[in-house]
């Protein structure tokens, strides 16, 4: 099978498959929609822009986590003071990201790839943290199995660059079969003093 096939075949298989988890997951979906709206009101989604195939954009999907508390001074407080006990727990579990099923659907993601990282970043890579913009992001990938948000982003960028010049229909199942195990252990969700991640400064 050409590289060109095969990526076909996962789009195809991507969709699918996606179709599939979301039908599956609409009563969880619908549950977790219902908490979010009486815990934190609207919007119960999360919406931003954030760079896909090729780095051009599209807008993720999300459950909300965070409040919109502001300072006296009306700027918006530091993610981890405005994420609240619900979206720990959504975070640590990974239902915030169900939404992103939709996203797998409409083509702008695959289930397994890179993440979605700020558009604000696409500045700030190098030629070679670009290529992580070769394929599709994904819901989970290489990364997310491999340390999550514990790793640094040196080592974060170089795994996503590993998994662009190595994919397989067999890595992605491995990917995927490893993701299960990465939820139940629940590691690497953020590292100390963040929600998630420090916002990336660039270079590499």
């Amino acid at each position: 099978m050409t590289h060109a096939s095969a990526s076909r075949a996962k789009r195809v298989f991507d969709r699918v498959a996606g179709a599939v988890l979301l039908a599956v997951a609409a009563p969880l979906l619908g549950l977790v929609a219902l908490v979010v709206r009486v815990c934190l009101g609207r919007p119960v989604l999360f919406r931003q822009a954030r760079p896909g195939l090729g780095g051009r954009p599209f807008t993720l999907l999300k459950f909300r986590t965070m409040t919109e508390a502001h300072d006296g001074d009306g700027v918006l407080l530091p993610d981890a003071e405005r994420l609240t006990r619900l979206g720990r727990l959504l975070r640590a579990s990974s239902l915030d990201e169900l939404p992103e099923l939709i996203n797998v659907v409409r083509g702008e993601m695959s289930l397994v790839g890179p993440r979605p990282l700020l558009m604000e970043y696409l500045d700030r890579y190098t030629t070679q943290q670009m290529r992580r913009h070769d394929v599709l992001p994904g819901i989970t990938g290489w990364t997310q199995v491999s340390g999550r948000n514990a790793l640094t982003w040196d080592e974060k960028f170089a795994l996503d660059l590993w998994y662009v010049d190595n994919w397989s229909f067999g890595l992605d199942l491995r990917i995927l079969a490893k993701t299960l195990s990465s939820l139940l252990s629940r590691r690497g969700i953020n590292q100390p003093g963040h929600a998630t991640m420090p916002n990336f400064p660039g270079g590499g």
